[in-house]
C-alpha cells in the first residue's frame, strides 16, 4: 500500500467516526425509542398487558354469546366470492351479505379499453334490515353459504346458484340467483324458510340498495350529467331524481314497479315484479372523486307473494332503446328523449329513420349523412318558403327606406303603421320568412337531445374523431380556460365556422341591418360555448345541416326571380282592396296595438 492510499484510508476513517459519534442518541431519545418498540410489541400481541388479556376475554364472551344468539353461525366468515357468468354478463357474488359485489359487461370495454364494469367493492351494499329477539341485523354483515362456486350457463340453458342465510338447521332465508345463457337480466327470488315466527313484521322486507358507479367514458362530467336515480311506478308513470345536483326524494303513495341507477350509457335496474310498496330515492356526486360518477341510494319496503317469496330481477345492461324495450317494464323510458313535443318527434320520427339506416351496416357518420339529407328533404318546402318571405322583403326594402325618410324615426308607432300598410298592399308577410324556421326549431332542439343520448355512437369512429359519441379535442390545454374548457373541439370549430357562413348568406338574403345584423354573428360564438364539450355526432350533424341549408338556398335562387318577385308586388298594390277581406289575427291585433300606441302618444303631446 502506498503512502497516498494509508493517508486517503485513515481520513474516511477519522470521517466515520466522527459522524457517528455526532449521531449517537442521547438518553432521552434511547428511553423514547425503547417505549415506541414497546408499544409496538404491546399492539402487535407480542407483550400481553393484565389490561388486554381482559380485553381479549371480553370479546371472546361477547362472540361467544352471539354465536349462540340469532343468526349465530353467520355472524362470524371468511369472504369468498361466486362467479355467473353468461355470454354478456360476469356476475360476482359475495358470500358476505350474499349480495352482488361486482357487475361486467363482456361484450363492452370502458373509454380507455378497460373490462366494463358497472359497480364493484365494499362500497356497495345491498341488504334487508331484520330484526330477530329484539336486535336489529343487516343481511349486508352476514355471511351466507353458496351452493356453488361458480356458474357458466351457455345458449337456451338457465341454471341458479343459492345463497344461504341460516338462522338455525330448519330457518333460513335464500337467496335464489338464477342466469339464462344469454341476455342482461339475473334473476333474484328471496325466498325465507321457517322464519315468520322469528322475524318481526316477516311479510314485509326493508331492502337497502347503494351502489358507487364507476367512470366508464371520458369525460366524467359529460357522464355526470346524464346520471341519476329513475323509477316507474305501477300506473307506468317514469320520473327521476336532479341531474345536475344532489337530490332526494321519498314515495309511500304510490307502489313502485323498478328503480334504475342510469349512467350516461349503461344502467343497473332493480325490477320488482309485485311491486315495492315505500321507495326512498338518493342520489350524490362526490366531485373530488374522479373515478366514480356517482353514488345512488334506494330504500325499498318488498312484499311476499302468495307464496310467502320476493321475485325481483336484475337488468345489468346498455341503455340502447331497443334492447332496453325488449326487457319489458317500460325500461326504454331510461332514455331521456327530450320534455314535451320534443320526445315524441325523437321517439316516433327520428329514432325509426335512424333504426331504418342502421340496418344497412355503414358507418355511423355516412347514417347521420343520410339521416340529415332526409331530413333537409322533407323540409324543403319550409325552406322554400321562407327564402321567398325573405327575398319579398328583400324587394320592397327600398320602398320602406323611403318611407323611414318621409316619417321619420322620431315616430316608431306611425312608421310600424306605414310599413304595416305596404305589407298589406303588396301582399308580403313580414314573418313569413320567421315561421318556417320556427316550425323547424322543434327539430333542431329535438337533435340537441338525442344525439347524446344515443347508444350506437358509443365508441364509433368516422374521420378523426374517434369516438362520436364524445367530443373530439384536437387541441388540448393544460388547464381550463373560462366558458370554453381545456380544449377545443374540431367538429365544433367546424360548426360555428359554418354558422358565422350561414348567417352571412342569410342577411344578404334577407337584407337585415342594424342589431339584428350583428346580433345573428354573436349566436355561433354562444354555440361554440355551449357545444364544444358536446358529442362530435350532434356537432357533425349542425355542420350537415348548415352546408345542406347552403346547397338548397343556392338551387332555390335559381327558382325566384327577384324581378318577377318585384312586378308581382306592384301588381298587388294596383290592386282595390277587398271590405269583404277578413284580416288575418295577427295583423289584426298588430293594427290594433299601433293604434292604441299611437293615442298615447298623441295624449303626451
Amino acid at each position: 500500500m502506498d503512502k497516498n492510499t494509508f493517508t486517503g484510508l485513515f481520513l474516511i476513517m477519522i470521517i466515520l467516526g466522527v459522524g457517528v459519534f455526532l449521531m449517537k442518541p442521547n438518553e432521552a431519545e434511547i428511553k423514547k425509542e425503547k417505549l415506541t418498540v414497546h408499544q409496538d410489541s404491546i399492539k402487535k400481541g407480542l407483550i400481553k398487558t393484565p389490561a388486554k388479556a381482559d380485553t381479549l376475554a371480553k370479546t371472546v364472551a361477547v362472540d361467544s354469546a352471539a354465536m349462540k344468539g340469532p343468526f349465530g353461525g353467520a355472524i362470524n366468515g371468511t369472504e369468498q366470492f361466486v362467479t355467473l357468468e353468461n355470454a354478456d354478463v360476469r356476475i360476482k357474488l359475495s358470500t358476505k351479505g350474499g349480495r352482488i359485489y361486482s357487475a361486467e359487461l363482456k361484450k363492452y370495454l370502458t373509454y380507455g379499453k378497460k373490462p366494463l364494469v358497472l359497480f364493484d367493492g365494499d362500497k356497495n351494499t345491498f341488504g334487508l334490515a331484520l330484526t330477530a329477539s329484539g336486535k336489529n341485523y343487516n343481511t349486508n354483515d352476514l355471511y351466507f353459504k353458496p351452493s356453488n362456486t361458480s356458474l357458466t350457463v351457455a345458449g337456451k340453458d338457465s341454471s341458479t346458484v343459492t345463497m344461504r342465510l341460516s338462522y338455525s338447521p330448519t330457518q333460513y332465508i335464500d337467496y335464489i340467483y338464477n342466469l339464462k345463457g344469454t341476455g342482461f337480466k339475473l334473476g333474484l327470488t328471496i325466498r325465507p324458510t321457517g322464519m315468520d315466527q322469528v322475524l318481526a313484521n316477516s311479510n314485509v322486507y326493508s331492502l337497502n340498495w347503494n351502489a358507487s358507479l364507476n367512470k366508464l367514458e371520458k369525460d366524467i362530467k359529460q357522464e355526470r350529467q346524464y346520471s341519476t336515480v329513475y323509477y316507474r311506478n305501477m300506473d307506468g308513470d317514469v320520473d327521476y331524481l336532479s341531474e345536475a345536483k344532489d337530490d332526494q326524494k321519498s314515495i309511500g303513495d304510490k307502489k313502485m314497479q323498478w328503480v334504475a341507477f342510469k349512467q350516461h350509457f349503461f344502467s343497473s335496474v332493480l325490477i320488482a315484479k309485485d311491486g315495492i310498496a315505500k321507495s326512498d330515492f338518493g342520489v350524490v356526486t362526490n366531485v373530488a372523486d374522479t373515478a366514480l360518477v356517482k353514488e345512488m341510494k334506494a330504500g325499498l319496503q318488498l312484499t311476499r307473494d302468495a307464496s310467502g317469496a320476493v321475485p325481483l330481477e336484475f337488468y345489468f345492461g346498455p341503455n340502447q332503446f331497443n334492447t332496453l324495450k325488449e326487457q319489458g317494464y317500460d325500461l326504454q323510458k331510461i332514455i331521456n328523449l327530450g320534455w314535451g313535443p320534443l320526445k315524441y318527434i325523437n321517439q316516433f320520427a327520428v329514432l325509426p329513420v335512424f333504426n331504418f339506416l342502421k340496418q344497412f351496416n355503414w358507418n355511423y357518420g355516412l347514417i347521420i349523412l343520410a339521416l340529415t339529407i332526409l331530413l333537409k328533404l322533407v323540409l324543403s318546402p319550409l325552406t322554400y318558403k321562407s327564402y321567398l318571405s325573405m327575398a319579398k322583403m328583400r324587394v320592397i326594402k327600398p320602398e320602406m327606406d323611403e318611407i323611414k325618410a318621409k316619417v321619420g324615426e322620431d315616430n316608431p308607432t306611425l312608421l310600424q303603421q306605414e310599413y304595416l300598410k305596404l305589407y298589406k298592399k303588396a301582399g308580403v308577410n313580414p314573418l313569413g320568412g320567421c315561421l318556417p324556421l320556427l316550425l323547424q326549431m322543434p327539430i333542431v332542439i329535438a337533435f340537441f337531445r338525442f344525439f347524446p343520448s344515443l347508444f350506437e355512437l358509443r365508441g364509433q369512429n368516422f374521420l378523426w374523431m374517434h369516438d362520436l359519441s364524445t367530443y373530439d379535442d384536437v387541441i388540448k390545454f393544460s388547464t381550463n380556460i373560462p366558458i370554453i374548457g381545456n380544449h377545443i373541439s374540431a367538429m365544433c370549430l367546424l360548426m360555428t365556422i359554418s354558422t358565422l357562413i350561414y348567417t352571412y348568406f342569410n342577411n344578404q338574403i334577407s337584407g337585415a341591418t342594424g342589431q339584428m345584423k350583428y346580433i345573428g354573428y354573436i349566436t355561433p360564438f354562444i354555440f361554440f360555448a355551449t357545444l364544444n364539450s358536446y358529442p362530435a355526432g350532434l356537432n357533425y350533424y349542425y355542420f350537415l345541416a348548415n352546408m345542406f341549408t347552403f346547397l338548397q338556398q343556392y338551387l332555390i335562387k335559381f327558382m325566384v326571380d327577384d324581378k318577377k318577385i318585384h312586378a308581382q308586388i306592384q301588381e298587388n298594390k294596383k290592386k282595390p282592396e277587398d271590405p269583404k277581406k277578413k284580416k288575418s289575427g295577427f295583423a289584426a291585433k298588430m293594427e290594433e296595438m299601433m293604434r292604441q300606441q299611437q293615442q298615447v302618444q298623441t295624449k303626451k303631446k
